[in-house]
């Protein structure tokens, strides 16, 4: 009975097969499409959080106390998803796994985020944003060292991966360095240019020397982050404890440096609070899961090659909202910056993901009305499609 009915089940999925092969087609398009949108749907939040923090630091905030109250409510976000859904299979904690964890926390929201900061209260969100597209460049070195990424100079492939990295960072350079004359926008026409009110005590290679090395901190935090999720694929959990772990060293470090300054801790109402909130919802408790989730399927290069869209999003947000001077050479680096982005998404999407063998259309078919075999108790009973039909 059990050999009729799959060969039932073979001959329906013969006669439907027309009907599979574009319903196979679709579902591999959107499978494709997913990870490109929640990806750039991070770059938005990210940018978003970009405006709201040099906002609330020319304000006065404190970026040691806004680190810590953020990934404290990042941490009381995801944990309730993270004890509800993985609580049955969450994987065993190693010492390995958690001196991981712990240096994650240390690396991205201690170390990176107040590094940004600082460079940020000391340039402006525009140009801490085009720094910050060195972070492929690092990712893809680092990769290469650990082997999460794989390169053969005689593949083209391989070939748009490394030249569309350059061309990025090349990009971003163009950016930061070029002025070139300012064009008159429709929602900038009539209104003069943004200057802002502490730009007398900007110290822009103070910190640009900042932003870096926040950078390299951020790419050694993302393959970590791929190389920790293979031994601790519980997504959720490992973001409530990355954020648990940055809150506690963040508070540590705040009550070594801010030791004498108590009034720190309090959160005024406004930007402050606004940025705590959103930084914590957003761009901690979110991004990290996501993050994570996507890299553990294409890798950190694949989640890091999206950062200039960042720095675009940015830099139209701040001409269209503060009306910011948004220069030639800003626009020329955003095209260039697309380019590179363009190439490196060729490259990953010819990569071929280990462990998974994506057959084309046509041969899946083939194999849906080809032989099948169904085991009967100790014997094998081979049956085909038109045998049945």
């Amino acid at each position: 009975m059990a050999s009729i009915s799959y060969t039932s089940y073979l001959a329906h999925k013969a006669i439907n097969s027309s009907m599979g092969k574009e319903d196979y087609s679709l579902r591999v398009q959107i499978m494709q499409a997913k990870p490109i949108l929640a990806v750039v749907l991070l770059q938005f939040g990210y940018a978003g959080l970009s405006i709201i923090a040099k906002h609330a630091l020319d304000a006065g905030m404190n970026h040691y106390t806004f680190i810590v109250y953020r990934h404290v409510i990042a941490a009381a976000v995801i944990a309730p998803f993270a004890i509800v859904l993985e609580r049955k299979r969450w994987p065993r904690m190693t010492f390995s796994i958690f001196a991981k964890i712990m240096l994650m926390g240390l690396l991205e929201p201690v170390i990176d985020q107040n590094l940004y900061y600082v460079g940020m209260k000391n340039t402006t969100a525009t140009f801490t944003t085009a720094m910050s597209n060195i972070i492929p460049a690092f990712t893809f070195l680092i990769a290469l060292v650990l082997r999460l990424e794989k390169v053969n100079l005689r593949r083209l492939h391989s070939q748009a991966k490394v030249v569309g990295t350059m061309v990025t960072v090349g990009g971003a350079m163009l950016m930061t360095l070029v002025k070139g004359p300012v064009p008159d926008l429709p929602w900038t026409k009539g209104r003069h240019h943004h200057q802002s009110s502490t730009s007398q005590q900007q110290h822009p290679i103070k910190g640009a020397l900042m932003i870096a090395a926040g950078c390299v901190c951020w790419a050694c935090f993302l393959n970590l982050q791929a190389h920790t999720v293979k031994s601790y694929p519980a997504q959720l959990s490992l973001t409530t404890l990355i954020c648990l772990m940055g809150a506690l060293e963040g508070a540590i470090v705040t009550l070594i440096i801010e030791h004498s300054n108590a009034s720190i801790w309090v959160i005024p109402k406004g930007p402050t609070l606004c940025a705590v909130l959103y930084g914590g919802i957003v761009c901690s408790a979110i991004a990290y899961y996501i993050q994570g989730v996507i890299m553990g399927e294409k890798g950190p290069v694949f989640v890091s090659s999206f950062n200039p869209l960042s720095m675009i999003i940015v830099a139209i947000l701040s001409s269209f909202i503060f009306a910011e001077a948004l220069h030639l050479g800003m626009v020329l680096g955003a095209v260039v910056i697309i380019i590179g982005l363009y190439l490196i998404l060729w490259g990953k999407s010819k990569d071929q993901p280990e462990g998974v063998q994506l057959l084309p259309i046509d041969q899946q078919m083939a194999r849906m009305n080809g032989n099948a075999e169904t085991l009967n108790g100790d014997s094998v009973t081979k049956v085909t499609v038109e045998e049945c039909v």
